[in-house]
C-alpha cells in the first residue's frame, strides 16, 4: 500500500472532530435557550422578518414561502393536538377527562413547544438560504398560492377546533392555576360556619 488510506484518515479526522465540537457547542447553546421562551420567539420573529424582507425585495421565491407556510401549518397541527388521539384512545378505555369528576390529566402535546419553535426557526433559516439559489425561484402567480394556503389554513383549523370541542380539551394554559383556600371570618378566628 502507498499510505493513501492514512492520508485520507488524516484529513477526515480533523473534520470529524470539528463536526463533533460544533455539534456539542450548538447543543449547549440550544439547551441554554430552553427556559427563555420570549427571547426565543422574538429571535425567530426577527429571522422570519429578515426572510420576508428578502423575499419582498427579490420579488420571487414564492414557492419557497408557500412550502414554509405548509410546513408551519403542519407543525401547528401537531402543536395543537394531544399526544394520544382521543378517537383512538377510547378503544383502550383511557380517554381525556370529560367531566369535572374525572381524573385530571394535563394536556400533553404531540409536538412540544420547544420542538415547534426550533422547527419553525430552522425552516425560515433554510428558506433564507434557498433564496440565494435561483433554481428555487420558480415563477408562479403568488396570489393563487396565498389564496390556496388561506383556504387550507381555514379548513384545517376548523377541523382542529371541532376536534377540540368534541373531546373537550384546550391546548393552552395561561400561567399556573391558583387555588384559593377557605375564607376566614372577619373576627380572624378562621372558623367557617355552615
Amino acid at each position: 500500500m502507498d499510505g493513501s488510506g492514512d492520508e485520507v484518515a488524516a484529513v477526515v479526522a480533523p473534520i470529524a472532530k470539528w463536526k463533533s465540537d460544533f455539534s456539542r457547542t450548538f447543543q449547549y447553546f440550544l439547551d441554554r435557550s430552553t427556559p427563555h421562551l420570549m427571547e426565543r420567539w422574538l429571535g425567530s420573529l426577527a429571522i422570519a422578518a429578515v426572510y420576508v424582507l428578502r423575499v419582498y425585495l427579490l420579488q420571487g421565491f414564492y414557492i419557497v414561502s408557500y412550502g414554509i407556510g405548509i410546513y408551519i401549518l403542519n407543525l401547528l397541527i401537531g402543536f395543537l393536538s394531544p399526544k394520544v388521539d382521543p378517537e383512538l384512545e377510547h378503544l383502550d378505555g383511557a380517554s381525556l377527562p370529560t367531566k369535572g369528576s374525572d381524573e385530571f390529566r394535563p394536556f400533553i402535546r404531540r409536538l412540544p413547544e420547544f420542538k415547534f419553535w426550533y422547527s419553525i426557526t430552522k425552516a425560515f433559516c433554510i428558506g433564507f438560504l434557498m433564496t440565494f439559489f435561483s433554481i428555487f425561484d420558480v415563477p408562479v402567480f403568488w396570489p393563487i398560492l396565498l389564496f390556496y394556503w388561506i383556504a387550507l389554513f381555514v379548513l384545517t383549523m376548523k377541523r382542529q377546533i371541532m376536534h377540540m370541542i368534541k373531546y373537550k380539551y384546550v391546548p393552552f394554559s395561561i400561567g399556573k392555576q391558583r387555588y384559593t383556600g377557605k375564607k376566614t371570618s372577619p373576627t380572624g378566628a378562621g372558623l367557617v360556619t355552615d
